[in-house]
C-alpha cells in the first residue's frame, strides 16, 4: 500500500500569528480593548510579549487584526460563490445559512462588536466602510432580483435584509439567558440544527412567493 500523505506544517510564523489572535481573540472579548492584558495574550498564545509586539507592533493593532480575521471569514461565510445558474432564492438561503453558520462557530464575534459599539473606539466607521456595507449591500441585491424575477413578495427590501439579520443574530446574543428559562442548552449541535430550521422556515414563509414555499 501507498504511504499516507504526509500533512503539511503551517509555516511558523503563520502558526505563532494565529496562536496570538487566538488567544486575543478571547481575551479581548472577555474583557474589552482596554482590560485586556498583552501579558495574559501572550501567555496564552505560549510566546513571549516582545513576539507579540514582533508580529502586530501594538495592542491597538492587534484589536484590530483581531477583527479583520473574524470579520474575513464572516464574508467568505455568508457569501459563499454559487454557481452562475443559481437562482436569487437559493442564494438568499446559502447567505442565510452561511450567516447562521458563522455565528454559531465564532461564538466570540457579536461579544467583540457588542463592546466596540458601547466603548466606541472608533472601528465601527471601518467596520461599515469595508465589510458591512458590501455585505449589506449584497443581501439587499439578492432580495431585490428575487422580487423582480418573481421569486420573492414584493417586500422593502432593506427592511427584509434587517429582519433577516437581526433575527438570526438575536438568536446567538441571547441564547445564554434563552437556556435558562427553557431549562436546557441553546447552542448545542441539535439546538442548533433546529434552530437552523426553524430560520430558514421563517424566512421562507416571510419571503418566497407563495407558489414557491417549500412543501
Amino acid at each position: 500500500m501507498p504511504a499516507a500523505p504526509r500533512q503539511r506544517k503551517a509555516p511558523p510564523r503563520l502558526e505563532t500569528a494565529g496562536r496570538i489572535l487566538a488567544a486575543a481573540e478571547e481575551s479581548f472579548a472577555a474583557h474589552g480593548l482596554a482590560g485586556a492584558r498583552t501579558e495574559r495574550i501572550a501567555a496564552h498564545a505560549g510566546v513571549n510579549k516582545a513576539m507579540l509586539y514582533y508580529y502586530f507592533g501594538s495592542k491597538q493593532n492587534l484589536y484590530r487584526a483581531v477583527l479583520r480575521h473574524l470579520l474575513d471569514q464572516l464574508g467568505h461565510m455568508a457569501a459563499p460563490g454559487q454557481p452562475a445558474p443559481a437562482s436569487p432564492r437559493e442564494r438568499l438561503v446559502a447567505f442565510v445559512e452561511g450567516y447562521f453558520d458563522f455565528l454559531a462557530s465564532h461564538p466570540n464575534y457579536l461579544r467583540l462588536i457588542q463592546r466596540e459599539v458601547m466603548e466606541s473606539k472608533g472601528e465601527i466607521d471601518w467596520i461599515m466602510r469595508e465589510y458591512y456595507r458590501p455585505l449589506l449591500d449584497r443581501l439587499i441585491g439578492l432580495i431585490e432580483s428575487g422580487i423582480r424575477r418573481g421569486e420573492l413578495r414584493r417586500v422593502d427590501p432593506q427592511q427584509a435584509a434587517f429582519s433577516i439579520m437581526g433575527t438570526t443574530a438575536s438568536y446567538f446574543a441571547a441564547a445564554t439567558i434563552w437556556s435558562r428559562y427553557f431549562g436546557r442548552p441553546l447552542l448545542g449541535p441539535a439546538a442548533l440544527e433546529t434552530r437552523r430550521e426553524a430560520l430558514l422556515d421563517f424566512v421562507g414563509y416571510g419571503l418566497f412567493r407563495p407558489a414557491r414555499r417549500p412543501s
